[in-house]
């Protein structure tokens, strides 16, 4: 959990990258969210990503907000929306928690510190937890694609979990957001673009994180982050 004021009101202009982490950003002051996509320019009181939200661009006046990242296995408990909802695009707050995001983020703004404002989402999302939990094979799975940063294989995730490829594929989804295959590229993307902006360069990154060549690591950027192992570096 993470809080942003910007004193200076110099703005936000930023595009969206993959993460293995669903995040939930509660915009509390008085500029919304402008979120650019295919769809138009929505404007948002706060929004969720999923593992793979696109690359959708967001701005803002602005930024007063509270930022969380959560393990897909606390979201799915938490968030009470289905995983496979927040694939490919950000979804609005309030299309997710109604009028209690409203209420929240008012008594966010309300709030003199940030400690009781971090207090203050805590105890919404102690509120929110749910009856339901992942499976433990689905734990597992996901446990494993992290330790191997994205470098396990579905056979080996279902000899791990003893399920089929099809259920494995099922209940892996429905609980994370996308599937095993596509959550070990994303968790390979973060620790390479993670790596790109240290200053690391191209070829000893796709050769880091296992990629089979600069082309294979330059496809996986562009497809999560929406721009160029290069242009990173310079930027």
């Amino acid at each position: 959990m993470t809080g942003f004021r910007d004193h200076a009101a110099s703005g936000l202009d930023m595009h969206v990258v993959a993460r293995p982490e669903v995040v939930v950003v509660i915009q509390f002051g008085d500029s919304p969210l402008a979120v650019e996509n295919a769809c138009g320019e929505p404007a948002f009181g706060g929004v969720v990503a999923g593992l793979s939200p696109g690359t959708p661009r967001i701005r803002t006046t602005r930024v007063e907000c509270v930022e969380l990242r959560l393990s897909p296995l606390a979201a799915y408990s938490r968030l009470g929306v289905s995983p496979r909802e927040l694939h490919g695009t950000l979804t609005d707050l309030d299309h997710l928690w109604g009028a209690r995001a409203r209420l929240l983020r008012d008594r966010l703004a309300e709030t003199d510190s940030w400690e009781a404002r971090f207090a203050l989402t805590s105890r919404f999302l102690i509120d929110r937890d749910s009856s339901r939990s992942p499976d433990p094979e689905v734990a597992a799975a996901w446990a494993r694609i992290v330790t191997d940063v994205g470098g396990v294989t579905v056979r080996e995730l279902t000899e791990l979990t003893g399920w089929s490829r099809k259920r494995l594929w099922s209940r892996f989804t429905a609980q994370i957001g996308v599937t095993p295959k596509h959550a070990a590229m994303v968790v390979r993307f973060r620790r390479a673009f993670d790596l790109l902006l240290a200053g690391t360069p191209p070829a000893r990154v796709a050769a880091a994180c296992g990629y089979a060549d600069q082309p294979h690591l330059h496809r996986d950027i562009a497809l999560f982050a929406g721009t160029t192992p290069g242009a990173l570096a310079r930027n």
